[in-house]
């Protein structure tokens, strides 16, 4: 391989690289760290944080930020839970209500966390408010929302707690094809990722999405209906958000109004970690992907081998660092 393939192989695969390194790293200062209950715990606590990132990355590549999605991750972690409790639980949410078709409470979350996508949508796209002041904006009205529903009477900001088996069997159970079990969080994450990907590369909405990112006075030139275009995807991420929070609720088998706290830098870091540049237009599916492992790997594998979480937010910061220094000259080579 000639040294300029070299230098284009790595470019193109760096991410992917790191991962390696950081888990080959971690197994040779702990060989227990490479075994199937490690990997499949990695797995189960990336599943939501990948589909909170993938809607994330997709205003990310609009060359906007969203600062609202932990924030709605925990309203509908409250919401969700809220509505699925055990009907004899001691300390019920909702002291008379009856128990709900599981399907209920699902969509209901997801629907609030549309909702408030769509707020957000219509703030960047036709008030012209830039994303960052914006989402700021909903990410504290969310706070507040979910605090005030989570005080309400009689839960009175008491934790969430008594989920319905069926419900926490989503973010706990595993399908069992005999020869090995496959949680569901992760089958879901794995179906979403999928779709996202289609989304992403194959539709209408995706190519304009990157066109938006790329030069957003060329898309307006070429027909592309912006305004629309940019609610069209606040939405989906809060919808996306809303799946998150609802997995989250399901894998703790409770909630609280503080769920979900630093979820959106979380979700932003990783997305700029794999590839999805802060001045838009760029990112792909398994980048993106591979950022949030690379993050859960470092929480997981440092905490693994009894290093403070004050540390790992130091290597954290300085990987989130690192990415954007790169990423920023990737874009003046670009221009």
């Amino acid at each position: 391989m000639s040294q300029g393939k070299l230098g284009k192989f790595l470019s193109q695969n760096i991410i992917y690289l790191v991962l390696v390194v950081l888990v080959a790293a971690i197994s040779m200062y702990s060989p227990n760290f490479l075994s199937v209950t490690s990997f499949r715990d990695i797995l189960i606590q990336s599943s939501p944080r990948v589909i909170i990132a993938l809607g994330s990355a997709m205003i990310l590549i609009t060359a906007g930020c969203d600062l609202s999605a932990g924030r709605v991750v925990g309203l509908t972690a409250v919401v969700s839970a809220s509505l699925t409790q055990l009907p004899d639980y001691p300390r019920p949410f909702f002291e008379h209500l009856p128990e709900l078709p599981l399907i209920l409470p699902i969509v209901i979350a997801i629907v609030v966390g549309a909702i408030i996508g769509l707020v957000s949508g219509v703030i960047v796209a036709y008030l012209k408010i830039v994303p960052f002041i914006s989402t700021l904006g909903t990410m504290v009205i969310t706070y507040g929302i979910c605090s005030l529903y989570f005080d309400m009477e009689p839960n009175n900001s008491q934790p969430i707690g008594g989920l319905r088996p069926e419900f926490t069997q989503i973010g706990t159970g595993s399908l069992d094809l005999g020869f090995m079990t496959i949680p569901y969080i992760v089958i879901i994450a794995a179906i979403i990722s999928l779709i996202m990907y289609v989304v992403y590369n194959k539709t209408i909405l995706g190519k304009n999405m990157f066109a938006i990112g790329g030069n957003p006075q060329a898309a307006v030139v070429s027909g592309i209906n912006v305004a629309v275009t940019l609610v069209i995807i606040y939405v989906i991420a809060g919808a996306l958000y809303g799946v998150g929070g609802i997995l989250e609720a399901a894998r703790t088998g409770g909630a609280t109004n503080n769920y979900g706290n630093m979820y959106e830098l979380d979700a932003i870091a990783a997305s700029v970690v794999g590839g999805v540049s802060i001045t838009g237009g760029i990112g792909t599916v398994p980048g993106i992907i591979a950022g949030v492992l690379i993050f859960t790997v470092i929480n997981y594998g440092l905490t693994f081998v009894g290093m403070g979480p004050y540390w790992q937010l130091i290597i954290k910061g300085l990987i989130i660092v690192v990415a954007v220094a790169f990423d920023v000259r990737k874009s003046m080579a670009r221009k």
